[in-house]
């Protein structure tokens, strides 16, 4: 339990002590970001804003991480480490992005190829380690099964199909969060609520794990306490950048850290267990990234746009919506999402432990 509050002060401490510092190095790198010019107007304002702030997230996470373990001496695990690494690696590919869209003063980096090629090598290198590395109990930090709350035992991939399943799994989040990444603060504050929901997640299958107490409704997961320090310093990081990345921003994730955050959160689901409740938690971008679908196939079809915009934030800016009112809408929503799909976890933990 204190390995999780110091991972998460130490991340917010050092996303809200450098981030400042990347302000100013960047302003004098002039790494300002290119807006879209069929955006709404009103974003032709933050032309020049500092971006790939994603750096700041990222090494908050893992000196977060770090320090817990070094003042805890716990060692560290095969989940932890595999989710960080998903979680670098999209860094980079986002980071590569960002940097050529800064170096060629244009609002596009990396062309799609490129993009999807970065995220399907990562994918795969987690999909194939995630299911090695077993401990003592036979336990991987992946599983082949489907899962909800714990694994569909009759809905089983096999290996090969857990790693189709695991790129589609990462690069939908990771695209999700990309897209949500659209307005000053949305993408940070909605991701550091679903990390605090993964946090408590990851700690009560800790304290419900078969290896410690083989009860009704103990959790076959491994390194649970590990990951929900991992959750809890994304969670403290993306709080600690938030605080500059707030309406009106002083910088921005860019892609290095919409992409490193999507890919966290996807691993998070595989190591819980936990990737259909996802759905239900990260709400928000997932009505992100179906509404750019939705828009993609209905204008291709019938030449028509179902909204104004998408993703659907930017539907409602062009609807006269002031975007700190988007904002503070959608993350309520993305509160009420979190708060449903921790009690759903919840009760379906009651349900088992009662032996229903």
């Amino acid at each position: 339990m204190r390995g999780i509050f110091i991972a998460a002060g130490v991340a917010l401490a050092v996303a809200i002590l450098l981030t400042p510092y990347l302000i100013r190095f960047f302003v004098r790198q002039g790494f300002g970001q290119e807006i879209r010019a069929e955006g709404p107007s009103s974003h032709q304002a933050k032309r020049g804003t500092p971006t790939m702030g994603g750096v700041a997230i990222l090494l908050a996470i893992w000196l977060g991480y770090l320090v817990a373990h070094l003042l805890s001496g716990e060692p560290m695990s095969a989940s932890a480490l595999l989710v960080l690494f998903l979680t670098t690696a999209l860094g980079v590919v986002g980071f590569l992005d960002d940097f050529i869209k800064l170096r060629r003063q244009r609002n596009l980096g990396l062309n799609k190829t490129s993009k999807l090629v970065g995220q399907l090598l990562t994918a795969v290198i987690f999909g194939v380690l995630a299911l090695r590395f077993a401990n003592a109990d036979g336990l991987t930090p992946a599983s082949t099964n489907l899962s909800f709350v714990r694994d569909i035992t009759i809905l089983s991939f096999g290996a090969v199909g857990f790693v189709v399943f695991a790129y589609l799994v990462i690069a939908a989040w990771s695209n999700a969060v990309n897209l949500t990444d659209g307005l000053d603060g949305l993408a940070a504050g909605t991701s550091a609520m679903v990390l605090a929901t993964y946090t408590i997640i990851a700690f009560w299958q800790f304290r419900n794990s078969c290896a410690i107490v083989a009860a009704a409704g103990c959790y076959q997961v491994r390194d649970p306490l590990d990951v929900a320090i991992v959750a809890a310093a994304a969670m403290g990081g993306c709080i600690g950048f938030l605080w500059w990345n707030a309406a009106p921003a002083r910088i921005f994730m860019g892609d290095t850290g919409s992409l490193a955050l999507g890919g966290l959160i996807a691993g998070l689901s595989m190591v819980t267990r936990t990737e259909l409740l996802l759905v239900v938690i990260g709400g928000v971008f997932v009505v992100e990234i179906l509404s750019v679908a939705l828009q993609i196939a209905v204008f291709r079809t019938t030449r028509r746009r179902v909204f104004r915009m998408a993703p659907f934030h930017h539907h409602f800016e062009l609807a006269g919506w002031a975007e700190t009112t988007v904002i503070i809408r959608f993350w309520l929503l993305a509160a009420m999402c979190a708060a449903l799909g921790l009690g759903l976890f919840y009760s379906e933990w009651l349900t088992e432990s009662a032996g229903l």
